[in-house]
């Protein structure tokens, strides 16, 4: 009766497109049936619930629901998707908890969270890494140039990039003289906060503690951090309430087009090709919808593998630029997406891999990309008690659901859509590496060990 009722609705779908199309000429036509010819490459899986309403913050590494939406690769699937913007990453956490959302562009740190104890707690999963790199930090003009002083510099002049938050320290020193020094971050379990945090404490610089009684995190803290939202970064910073900032795209770039601030280092100097924001899903929706959970992966891996295609960048730009998805002017958007950041005004640069959403297995959602947050929030004591070695697996585990993304990928395989190369072969680690601004190496089998390795943080036995 299900499948009966799914090929139903698609065969709707198909007849209403034609006859839209129909008025429009003899070559609108031919592409109604090549869309249909897709349609019955795809009918494999009985769709629970096809009318599904997702989330997203206005940020570019939103881009593959954008894309899976615009390519029609969800209703490819028999899908019929709403995606619509949230005004914060703690109201896109509670409307998915609370069922409000079917799905949501999150934070990586979000879905780990809720199942570790910290903040609202949940059973979330994510299937889809929506992302590698794409944030940058950004300090104002009056930083800038207090910093620049103590940044090397190139042959022509130029600062020697990636830039350690050593050129910031005596600048940091000389504000608390008078005042404490601010900086923003978007959220409290966002990757962004702990890329500030890394990057600070690499130089020395303690950015504060968090215990159980005080969440704030500013606990002995030289550079004071507070949440502020994503777009709201710019104006923050103008204003004066804060001194610099981490967030993701375009919100760095904005700040060079105003002309009140300077992005000095990206997140892929902290962490090279470090994983970004996740797609996140309630346990509850997916079991009770398991082929639907697998055919959303299935759409927003191919509008992973469509973005990172070179020459569809300048597309993706434009279709982000509409005001339903990121609203920023395509030329702050082509800054970051299409191979290139700009620093300080002018000193634009080659960076290929700033926003990389499939190559380097960017959407399978590794175990060791979420151990690495679990380090960063013991580390820092939003866990604020010691766990065993063993704690560190078994809890990502239940929040990374690789066997769904491997099942969607397998799929895509057969109907041609992605080549079986795609499918990394892994037990869902990458190798330890020490692609890290401090050069300290990560293995997520080691994460006691990894932890104890930082002079700032805690440590555990």
């Amino acid at each position: 009766m299900k499948k009966m009722k799914t090929i139903l609705q698609r065969t709707i779908s198909v007849i209403a497109l034609a006859v839209l199309l129909n008025s429009c000429g003899g070559k609108e036509k031919k592409e109604v049936k090549a869309e249909t010819k897709e349609e019955v490459k795809t009918t494999g899986l009985e769709i629970e619930k096809p009318q599904l309403t997702f989330g997203f913050i206005k940020l570019t590494d939103m881009a593959p629901l954008a894309i899976a939406k615009e390519k029609g690769y969800f209703e490819d699937e028999g899908l019929f998707v709403s995606v619509e913007a949230q005004s914060n990453w703690k109201n896109v956490l509670d409307r998915v908890i609370d069922g409000q959302l079917d799905g949501s562009h999150m934070l990586a740190g979000q879905p780990i969270a809720a199942g570790a104890g910290f903040g609202r707690q949940a059973e979330l999963v994510t299937t889809f890494s929506m992302d590698l790199n794409g944030n940058g930090i950004t300090v104002s003009n009056d930083v800038w140039a207090k910093m620049k002083p103590n940044v090397p510099k190139d042959k022509e002049g130029k600062p020697i990039h990636p830039i350690k938050a050593d050129a910031l320290k005596p600048v940091i020193d000389e504000y608390r003289k008078t005042k404490p020094f601010k900086m923003g971050m978007v959220f409290p379990v966002s990757t962004h906060n702990y890329e500030i945090r890394y990057w600070l404490a690499a130089a020395g610089i303690h950015p504060g503690m968090y215990t159980a009684e005080n969440t704030q995190g500013q606990i002995d803290a030289e550079v004071l951090l507070s949440v502020t939202p994503p777009p709201q970064m710019p104006a923050t910073l103008e204003s004066g309430t804060i001194y610099g900032y981490c967030v993701g795209e375009p919100w760095n770039q904005q700040a060079v087009f105003k002309g009140i601030g300077v992005p000095v280092t990206t997140n892929y100097d902290i962490w090279k090709n470090n994983p970004e924001k996740v797609f996140v899903m309630t346990k509850k929706f997916i079991e009770e919808n398991p082929n639907t959970a697998t055919a959303v992966t299935k759409a927003l891996i191919r509008a992973g593998k469509w973005l990172d295609q070179p020459e569809n960048r300048a597309e993706a730009v434009k279709i982000l630029s509409k005001p339903q998805y990121v609203g920023a002017p395509e030329s702050v958007l082509a800054n970051s997406m299409t191979g290139t950041f700009e620093f300080e005004k002018g000193d634009k640069r080659q960076m290929k891999d700033f926003n990389v959403f499939y190559k380097y297995h960017a959407t399978y959602p590794f175990y060791s990309d979420g151990i690495w947050f679990l380090t960063q929030m013991r580390r820092w004591g939003q866990i604020p008690e010691a766990k065993a070695a063993n704690w560190y697996p078994e809890t990502i585990q239940k929040i990374y659901r690789p066997d769904i993304w491997k099942k969607a990928a397998e799929l895509l395989v057969k109907e041609g859509k992605i080549p079986a190369s795609d499918i990394p072969q892994t037990d869902g680690y990458k190798p330890a590496t020490t692609d890290f601004i401090d050069g300290k190496k990560f293995d997520a089998k080691d994460p006691i060990g990894y932890i104890n390795s930082f002079s700032i943080g805690n440590k555990d036995k």
